[in-house]
């Protein structure tokens, strides 16, 4: 065993000990982060407008301070990006994570100097947890990739600007710059799949022994290395053995993943944003992620089937249920303030708090009031190609409401690896798995308001081609996994 190898037990030993004192004490974690956040921020243009001096208590918080999404506090955010000190935080951010918004355009999340460092150690700290827990720590002293978007950063008042991934880049730890992969050169290439080129070119002979990235572009990478040496990845990186991942739900992946890889290998989830480092997953035994209460984020949290309803009872830590859909509502030390970040939750322990990412509250279907949630849709596919061959690359669900014969339907865009030997048997069993977890949509089904699911194969590379044609191909972008309409739906219709 290494030196390094080592050093990284003793390391994962006592970061593990420092996470069980506050994991062990959660309601009065969270407490003490309101509290801190509230005394920060008194003194601040926003603390001043909602009264933080008069806010004892979470109720108090909620009465003062409305649930936001980007554009309600976009006047706020506009201050600050034209250099004003004290308006949403003390002073001003360290940089701007530029993110893509659907209505407000671009959107710009303040990273501050109290904020930044909990991205950098949760990162981190998920994957001392898995040394840890398993004690495999012979990966530390091979080389590591992080597929992200580029480095350049541009700078207006004081303040730096760029893609999250990107900022992240420039606070990689002295002790891993060596092991760290692609090159600052090839980083920096801002055309995704010329980038990809020349990291498979890069690290093609290296010893690669952990990859990350959102899955949807780490298999894009995973393909041109096997299309580069004609055998499956692991094969390419022998000692390849750990897969971080983030974004989205990797299930629906992995046994394209895996056929790709030749083998199995362990994974650890994260969930992260440019809004705050959320939860990792802590242990490869148990499911969900550790939901992160002491990393100056407080968090409430509102049933979704509530959330559009006036006046939604907001639940802190100590009030949430098991299995619920909560809509994720933070207040953070860059800013953000009953912030909405779109995310929906479900928990998946209370000993401690770990959470599952169910969704996005705008990324569902509810044409006929069935309300289907990105969980729901993932867990379907999974379960029909359960002991099957079959092997998807991408997918994204939409309503048909006018069809031109017979009932409306909900329709299954799919780009297959491995198609199934009977579409009709797989729409089946894909509509069987719906009706079991959506008892809406099965009334729906059995009332024939609905016909059963139609499943519509998309051809290869159909969903990289559509991602190229609204300029987000690579970096952080993702397929929304179902809409309520058919913008998506219909630009892919055409590619048939």
């Amino acid at each position: 065993m290494s030196i390094k190898s080592i050093a990284a037990k003793l390391f994962a030993k006592n970061i593990y000990k420092k996470t069980q004192l506050w994991a062990r004490n959660p309601v009065a974690t969270q407490q003490a982060v309101f509290e801190s956040l509230i005394k920060d921020a008194q003194q601040t243009q926003f603390g001043k407008d909602h009264h933080f001096d008069q806010i004892k208590t979470t109720a108090d918080f909620a009465k003062q301070v409305p649930i936001r999404d980007y554009e309600d506090l976009k006047s706020y955010v506009e201050k600050v990006v034209k250099g004003e000190e004290n308006v949403l935080w003390k002073g001003k951010p360290l940089y701007f994570a530029k993110t893509s918004g659907t209505t407000s355009g671009a959107k710009y999340i303040p990273l501050t100097k109290e904020s930044m460092p909990y991205h950098i150690e949760a990162a981190r700290n998920a994957i001392l947890h898995y040394i840890h827990e398993t004690g495999n720590a012979d990966f530390v002293g091979g080389k590591m990739i992080f597929l992200q978007g580029s480095p350049i950063l541009e700078e207006k008042y004081g303040i730096k600007f760029g893609r999250l991934s990107g900022i992240v880049a420039h606070f990689v730890p002295r002790y891993l710059q060596k092991n760290r992969m692609p090159s600052w050169e090839t980083n920096c290439i801002e055309d995704w799949e010329t980038k990809i080129d020349a990291i498979v070119e890069e690290t093609f002979d290296e010893n690669m022994t952990v990859i990350s990235g959102i899955p949807s572009w780490v298999q894009m990478y995973f393909e041109r290395l096997q299309q580069k040496g004609g055998k499956p990845v692991g094969d390419i990186f022998k000692k390849f053995n750990l897969f971080i991942y983030g974004g989205v739900n990797y299930e629906p992946y992995r046994a394209k993943f895996e056929n790709l890889i030749g083998r199995k290998v362990d994974s650890i989830e994260l969930f992260p944003a440019s809004e705050g480092f959320f939860a990792y997953q802590d242990s490869q035994k148990e499911k969900g992620m550790l939901l992160l209460l002491n990393s100056g984020i407080f968090y409430e949290f509102i049933k979704s089937d509530e959330f559009y309803t006036e006046n939604p009872k907001r639940y802190t830590i100590g009030e949430v249920e098991l299995g619920v859909n909560y809509v994720l509502i933070i207040s953070t030390n860059a800013g953000l303030w009953g912030y909405n970040i779109g995310d929906t939750v479900q928990f998946t322990s209370l000993k401690p708090y770990r959470v599952i990412v169910s969704g996005r509250i705008k990324h569902y279907i509810s044409a006929f009031g069935e309300h289907v949630i990105g969980k729901e849709v993932e867990s379907a596919l999974q379960e029909a190609m359960e002991g099957t061959n079959i092997r998807v690359n991408e997918f994204t669900v939409a309503p048909q409401i006018n069809p031109e014969s017979g009932l409306p339907y909900h329709e299954w865009f799919i780009e297959f690896e491995n198609e199934p030997e009977n579409s009709d048997t797989f729409a089946e069993a894909i509509d069987n798995a719906m009706r079991k977890q959506n008892i809406y949509y099965d009334d729906l089904i059995v009332g024939n308001v609905l016909q059963k699911v139609v499943v519509t194969k998309v051809p290869k590379n159909g969903f990289q081609e559509y991602m190229k044609s609204i300029g987000k191909l690579g970096g952080q972008n993702k397929i929304p996994r179902l809409s309520n309409d058919r913008k998506i739906a219909d630009v892919l219709s055409k590619s048939n």
